[in-house]
């Protein structure tokens, strides 16, 4: 007869309400079934699981103090499991793990998911490494459960893209810059401008993916920080000009420290989106926390739109 869990369930019962027949009703069983069952185990074995003097109280011999220690140790993790998949299977329950491309996304992700949790506590979240420069592996390999992109490659099969909504990137100068005045920027206006970005592929910047590049335009000098705050810093201080989302600029356009121009006589706008595999999707707390997102983003942010209908 192998240990089963049921044993560990009968040792504690009997340990719990000192008698077999007390045991025996807590378990559902007849006291026979239940003197049966530990008897077969202790024949299997070859050890006594009781002290069954006659007239002595109720006692764990030696090997049933044992076998009561894994029933300690080991029950409840069985009882968390059974109740973590009953939430699962009710969708209040689950793993959320993000990956990030978007440099200044945590602007308004760290909300979302700070509401988010409120309300899903059970739901155990994470950030994947941080910024992500391609992400997609990462869902595509079960390391994330979700990606945010702004331009994303060829999908798989199995990949469900969400858009979020859409942004304005503009132009950032220095107040006292030449073009600080103009209504908007064509691409010719950076061509003699030190351009500072983050340091990724030019495929990964809006600027150059749906501004710069189909105009065949280059700026003659480039500069790289990995911060926000800094590219701001160097903007304001007449290092360059950048191109930003406009939800990043804040308090520096705000204070006049850079201005914020458009990008074309229409603006430059583009759409964020998030990726999960077809399975994450259908996912109750998945679809909960896309809709946090595009609240919270309508909600808080400038320079966006709604194409939650699109």
């Amino acid at each position: 007869m192998p240990l089963e869990i049921r044993h560990l369930r009968t040792i504690e019962a009997v340990a719990q309400f000192g008698s077999l027949a007390a045991a025996a009703q807590r378990l559902h069983l007849t006291q026979s079934a239940l003197s049966h069952q530990l008897r077969g185990l202790e024949a299997e074995y070859g050890v006594n699981l009781l002290d069954r003097e006659r007239g002595a109280q109720l006692r764990m011999s030696p090997a049933g103090e044992a076998l009561l220690a894994v029933a300690r140790e080991v029950l409840p993790r069985i009882r968390q499991m059974q109740e973590e998949l009953r939430r699962r299977a009710a969708g209040n329950s689950g793993r959320l793990r993000i990956a990030v491309e978007c440099h200044t996304c945590f602007d308004w992700l760290t909300p979302a998911m700070n509401h988010f949790r409120e309300n899903w506590p059970d739901v155990e979240m994470d950030l994947v490494s941080g910024f992500q420069q391609d992400p997609l592996p990462l869902l595509q390999s079960h390391q994330a459960d979700l990606m945010v992109l702004t331009a994303p490659d060829a999908m798989g099969c199995d990949i469900v893209v969400h858009p979020l909504f859409a942004y304005e990137v503009v132009a950032l100068v220095n107040p006292r810059h030449a073009l600080a005045e103009r209504s908007f920027l064509t691409p010719a206006d950076f061509l003699e401008e030190t351009l500072i970005t983050y340091p990724v592929e030019d495929r990964r910047l809006d600027l150059f993916r749906e501004f710069l590049q189909p105009a065949g335009v280059q700026p003659w000098r480039r500069r790289h920080a990995e911060l926000t705050v800094i590219i701001l810093q160097l903007v304001a201080s007449g290092q360059g000009i950048a191109a930003l989302p406009a939800w990043a600029v804040g308090s520096y356009g705000e204070k006049n420290y850079v201005r914020a121009i458009p990008l074309g006589s229409q603006g430059l706008w583009q759409t964020l989106q998030a990726a999960t595999t077809a399975e994450q999707a259908e996912q109750p707390h998945m679809q909960a926390f896309l809709a946090e997102i595009r609240a919270s983003v309508a909600a808080n942010l400038l320079g966006v739109k709604d194409i939650s209908g699109l």
